[in-house]
């Protein structure tokens, strides 16, 4: 018998055996390396894929009014997020998501090829704006977006006090302009972390792991400000810009305890629309612009004379009409007696006679009591930026002028706030209290910081009150009488200086600064008020131009004077 032949269909049995055998062979390999030696790693890729990292933003702590009125408030909204490694196709699905969140299609493309896990796409979105993504989202199928919760900050008052209490930015919520960001490591609280396990549409796991460290709410920041003498106040500076002017400023401020009620600044804006923000109207000009005073400025020279026992209210002063000063002529802008009392050169603003009594106080104190009235440094820690002004020491004067100029508020550059304090220091008996706009905070553990301004004595109660009786009279019979109020003894000091325009390094040929500074009741102060206005123009019926501070200032003030009496309850000192 001869032995069997091998055929071909029996190679092919063999072959297909031997693939088989290896076949299951690389799949049991593989089986043992999923299952078996790679378990381990392979099961942390997958949990690594599924479990996200996110950030708990928290709670921003609210501004109040002193009454409890919300200026600045925090609400929850939701933000787009995106894993990128979850993203098959970036170009595809930034087609779909760029114009819905009105981002630039290219733009989102590169973002969402990057190798972050965490990638908010689109903040603060409405309801509505949500539930157009998610639709979007959903049909077209797209894989590695979802939607988290998040604070929005809003602001119920839109424009009133903007200036003041500032804004956040909108990526991160910190505070960029006003209290916002003076207050923002107290209003900003601390994040928290939250670990949770998505599918690949984002949607969380319910059985997955989910583990959450919570965000620490920011403390609540009360004001000193009242909403509605806030209101009061802008009403009356705006309807006075309106007559003709570039803007101006306004503050109430309390001089026995520093508390600013109101503090104006126009233009300004509405924080609310960002779309429509001028960033020129984000400046406080209450606290950033600086002027040089002018005549309000007499008052210190004065007070100085006063304190020293140079001169009395009665003592006769000598007031020519001019009177030359090294190489240049100073003046009095009307024509006056060339005799009067302290008391009448204050009254009727004598630049002379100003000027007179600087000469016997002398640079060296003269410049002495302008520090100790606040002038040349911030008036208060709760402002920033705020301008420190200009007040050059005495030994950089020039002997002959500088200190004649310093006396009629030229030379020396103050902000609206700076001044406030000068004459809050004369309202309060010679104290200077630090202006201030924080009254107090609440922590989220409900721990309270109440504000504890500075003090120092400037003056004696003497001299302040010398001095309050004659700032009476210039309302009473001055250059302030536009000031009066019915039924309220008032006292004050217009202020006029020539605009210097910082661009040119020259003083402006028509523009003018016009000032009222006024106190009120002035035998009992309760408030003092600075009423600024940049370039004012115009005239009155009877034709005094508004570029002056007792025509264009004084009545803001007395417009705004009278209703915040009213509206403290003040009574009434005139018959």
């Amino acid at each position: 018998m001869g032995r069997p032949q091998w055929r071909l269909q029996n190679a092919r049995v063999v072959v297909l055996g031997v693939v088989m055998i290896l076949a299951w062979a690389g799949i049991g390999y593989r089986l043992f390396q999923v299952q078996g030696a790679d378990a381990a790693m392979l099961s942390q890729r997958g949990f690594d894929q599924r479990v996200r990292h996110e950030e708990i933003l928290p709670k921003r702590g609210t501004i109040y009014d002193r009454d409890g009125i919300e200026l600045a408030v925090t609400i929850y909204g939701s933000s787009l997020v995106a894993d990128p490694t979850l993203i098959d196709d970036p170009a595809a699905a930034a087609a779909v998501i760029g114009p819905l969140i009105g981002a630039n299609i290219a733009d989102v493309t590169v973002k969402l090829e990057s190798e972050g896990r965490y990638l908010p796409l689109a903040r603060q979105l409405e309801h509505a704006g949500e539930e157009v993504l998610a639709t979007a989202i959903e049909e077209a199928g797209l894989d590695g977006f979802t939607f988290v919760e998040e604070p929005v900050r809003i602001y119920p008052s839109g424009m009133l006090a903007a200036p003041v209490v500032g804004l956040t930015r909108l990526d991160d919520g910190a505070g960029i302009e006003g209290i916002e960001a003076i207050m923002d490591g107290a209003l900003a609280g601390r994040p928290g972390t939250r670990i949770v396990e998505r599918d690949a549409a984002g949607r969380a796991i319910p059985q997955g792991e989910l583990l959450i460290e919570p965000a620490i709410p920011g403390s609540d920041v009360i004001l000193t400000l009242d909403r509605e003498i806030q209101h009061t106040a802008e009403l009356a500076l705006g309807a006075a810009i309106e007559e003709g002017a570039l803007g101006g400023s306004v503050i109430v401020m309390v001089p026995s305890t520093g508390k600013i009620l109101a503090m104006v600044s126009l233009p300004s804006f509405d924080p609310n629309d960002r779309s429509a923000l001028d960033p020129a109207t984000l400046r406080n000009r209450a606290v950033a612009d600086v002027y040089e005073p002018g005549s309000t400025l007499k008052v210190v020279a004065v007070a100085g004379a006063l304190e020293l026992g140079i001169v009395g209210p009665t003592t006769m002063i000598e007031t020519p009409h001019e009177i030359m000063i090294g190489n240049e002529v100073f003046e009095d802008h009307s024509e006056l007696p060339s005799t009067m009392t302290v008391a009448d050169v204050v009254a009727k603003s004598s630049n002379v006679g100003t000027i007179e009594i600087q000469r016997r106080l002398g640079n060296e104190r003269h410049y002495a009591f302008l520090d100790a009235f606040g002038l040349g440094r911030p008036a208060s820690i709760d402002f920033n930026p705020e301008a420190a002004g200009r007040l050059d020491h005495y030994s950089a004067w020039c002997y002959s002028t500088c200190g004649a100029s310093a006396a009629i508020g030229y030379g020396i550059g103050a902000t609206p706030l700076q001044m406030a304090g000068v004459y809050a220091t004369i309202a309060n008996d010679g104290q200077w209290v630090e202006p201030h706009v924080v009254a107090e905070i609440i922590g989220p553990d409900g721990e309270r910081i109440i504000s504890e301004p500075r003090r120092r004595q400037v003056v004696s109660a003497e001299t302040a009150g010398l001095m309050r009786q004659m700032l009476r009279g210039v309302v009473e019979g001055g250059t302030g009488r536009r000031a009066r109020i019915d039924g309220f003894s008032v006292g004050g000091k217009t202020g006029t200086s020539v605009k210097f325009d910082v661009e040119e390094g020259v003083y402006s040929e028509d523009e003018t600064i016009a000032w009222f500074v006024g106190i009120a009741p002035i035998d009992d102060p309760a408030i003092v008020i600075v009423v600024v206005l940049d370039a004012p123009t115009g005239l009155l019926d009877d034709g005094t131009e508004l570029k002056f501070g007792g025509a264009s200032a004084a009545p803001v003030f007395a417009e705004i004077a009278e209703s915040v009496l009213h509206q403290l309850g003040v009574t009434s000192d005139k018959d």
